[in-house]
């Protein structure tokens, strides 16, 4: 028997693509949100297929996100943002139940999204990795994106061949 293996796919012509930016640090929104849509149109998402709002913080960032996918017009949603550690405890909430929201609207709604809200310790560490991560979300956003139809189509065909042999 042969291992069936899915190549990851890049190619983001025809997809529907929301994005949610925090505006907290909102230098680091803005920066992750520029590599994030420059990568998208590299990638083939034409811009007329992106949908890109904003939010006050990351803690906002899951219920637009879920609104979002509420609709069924997007094949795959990206949250960008940045926490930076301050001197309170409030860091480790907004960190952890931002991440939290965001991987249940990927879960509850079977949409993928990529999380591209940032936590870091300090405003050097976010510098240093705007570029990067908000690059990675928009191709992370497309590869599952074009996962989720591929698996789809996969099962559609399993449920046809079933069918047929009944």
């Amino acid at each position: 028997m042969a291992i069936d293996f899915i190549a990851p796919d890049l190619d983001g012509e025809g997809l529907r693509i929301g994005l949610v930016q925090s505006r907290f640090n909102e230098w680091a929104g803005q920066a992750l949100a520029r590599a994030c849509l420059d990568e998208l149109v590299e990638l083939g998402v034409d811009e007329d297929d992106i949908t890109h709002v904003t939010v006050p913080g990351a803690l906002e960032a899951p219920v637009a996100l879920a609104k979002l996918a509420a609709t069924g017009d997007f094949d795959a949603l990206i949250a960008v943002g940045c926490v930076i550690r301050g001197e309170t405890y409030h860091f480790e909430i907004v960190a952890r139940e931002s991440a939290r929201g965001v991987a249940r609207v990927a879960h509850d709604y079977g949409v993928p999204v990529a999380n591209a809200i940032l936590t870091t310790d300090t405003e050097e560490q976010a510098r240093e990795r705007v570029f990067e991560k908000g690059r990675d979300a928009a191709r992370v956003a497309v590869e599952m994106a074009n996962l989720m139809w591929t698996l789809e189509e996969a099962g559609e065909d399993a449920e046809e061949a079933l069918d047929e042999e009944r």
